[in-house]
């Protein structure tokens, strides 16, 4: 009975610790390619493939369009008025048989032409929306990337999580084959045999959770770089992060925040954009003129008149008064959220700034020798234990000591890598490696 238990077992542990997770999650879709990547090549397949990229890209296009179409004159505009029918003719022109001439002849070219600066400051508003648009471009990057980067680091960290479930059950397993005989021979007792076996339970279903979390990570990442399902992703990074070196001060920092972080700046555009639709709504209050030539064959004064038209809208009624203070209004409105922004920016950054400092204090080369050390003592535990030199009780301590303390050293390398990346997506820039 012992024997087929044990056979059972192998099976289902051979499952979870050597097949990947996707064939877990889909097994009637192979995984046809491995693809070991670093940080830098992902990056790169994300800027080629991402479509959310390329959607906001055509939208810096289109606002350089609307730059072009501000530069433009207005269309002149062709006037004619002519004899449809007389003298029981149409279209009826010439001269009667005294040479007078004969039938109705006019024609007019007006042209608009803008006052007070209209078209330069509509330009300028069209290239202050170019820079919205390429600041809203900068914003859905840094935020796909942080996404991506945090994806990438999350499966490095997941990976080695699953290593070390692995290590683990195998020497579980070997220390129940053991284990196993010793019961068999009455060299032990039951309840310690029962004790290792609820722990490599409890250890099996780490591993499932693991596996599914790794799943749900590998997928994110798949769909930011339109990658197939049946791609499996291997992180190429080193087990352990370097400690930062924090070279430049909060002070710089915030300086760099402010002219590189992309919220904040497209803030500042935005209060610029709502300025210059003052100056703008303003110079629509001055009236706009329109002049141009005009002929007139027979129905003037004299025959063959050529004259000029000028027209101008007498500001009377409307001095465009209620747009010009809505847009003051505005420019009010976009003077406080600049305000809130730039609080928000300082926060964001100090507080990046300040949680890269704690965990590079706990990434010292102290803490490295202790882990080695560490692991050093652990692979002596089981021998130990099979030479009956420490008791179950100590054993099962070590065991759950050693899972939790290399757990969190792989936690603590995840997230000196994320307030790396938090801090160079506060500023706008890298400023730490």
């Amino acid at each position: 009975m012992l024997l087929f238990k044990r056979a059972k077992r192998m099976q289902i542990l051979f499952c979870l610790c050597f097949l990947q997770p996707l064939w877990l999650c889909a097994q009637e879709i192979p995984v046809v390619d491995t693809m070991k990547v670093s940080l830098q090549q992902v990056e790169k397949i994300f800027l080629d493939s991402n479509l959310q990229l390329l959607a906001e890209h055509y939208n810096i296009k289109s606002a350089s369009a609307l730059v072009d179409q501000a530069k433009k004159w207005d269309n002149p505009l062709l006037i004619t008025d002519q004899n449809v029918y007389t003298n029981r003719r149409f279209f009826h022109h010439g001269n009667t048989q005294n040479g007078v001439e004969d039938g109705q002849f006019f024609v007019q070219i007006e042209q608009l032409i803008k006052t007070a600066g209209k078209r330069g400051k509509q330009v300028a508003m069209a290239n202050t929306n170019v820079s919205i648009a390429e600041w809203q471009f900068k914003s859905v990057m840094r935020s796909l990337r942080a996404a991506l980067v945090k994806d990438f680091y999350n499966i490095a960290q997941l990976r080695g999580n699953a290593l070390l479930y692995n290590n683990n059950m195998e020497r579980l397993l070997r220390l129940e084959a053991g284990m196993e005989k010793e019961l068999a021979a009455g060299n032990i007792a039951r309840k310690e045999y029962v004790r290792v076996e609820a722990l490599i339970i409890v250890l099996r279903h780490d591993m499932i959770d693991n596996e599914k979390d790794l799943s749900d990570a590998e997928s994110e990442l798949k769909t930011l770089l339109q990658m197939p399902r049946n791609v499996f992703i291997v992180p190429d990074v080193e087990n352990l992060e370097p400690a930062a070196d924090v070279k430049m001060n909060l002070l710089t920092l915030l300086d760099s925040a402010r002219a590189n972080n992309p919220d904040y700046m497209q803030q500042v555009y935005e209060l610029q954009y709502n300025k210059q639709n003052v100056r703008l709504q303003k110079a629509l209050a001055v009236p706009d003129l329109t002049v141009g030539p005009e002929f007139d064959q027979s129905s003037n004064y004299t025959s063959n008149y050529y004259g000029l038209t000028l027209s101008l809208p007498l500001p009377i009624f409307d001095r465009n008064k209620g747009n010009i203070r809505s847009a003051g209004y505005l420019v009010q409105r976009e003077e406080a959220l600049l305000k809130q922004a730039d609080v928000k920016l300082q926060n964001d950054v100090m507080n990046a700034y300040h949680k890269l400092l704690l965990n590079i204090n706990l990434s010292n080369d102290a803490d490295t020798c202790f882990y080695k050390d560490y692991y050093d003592l652990f692979n002596n535990i089981i021998e130990s234990y099979n030479k009956r030199q420490i008791s179950m009780i100590e054993f099962l301590e070590y065991f759950t000591d050693y899972q939790e303390v290399r757990k969190n050293q792989l936690k603590q390398v995840y997230n000196l890598r994320m307030s790396k990346e938090e801090l160079n997506e506060a500023v706008g820039i890298d400023v730490v490696k």
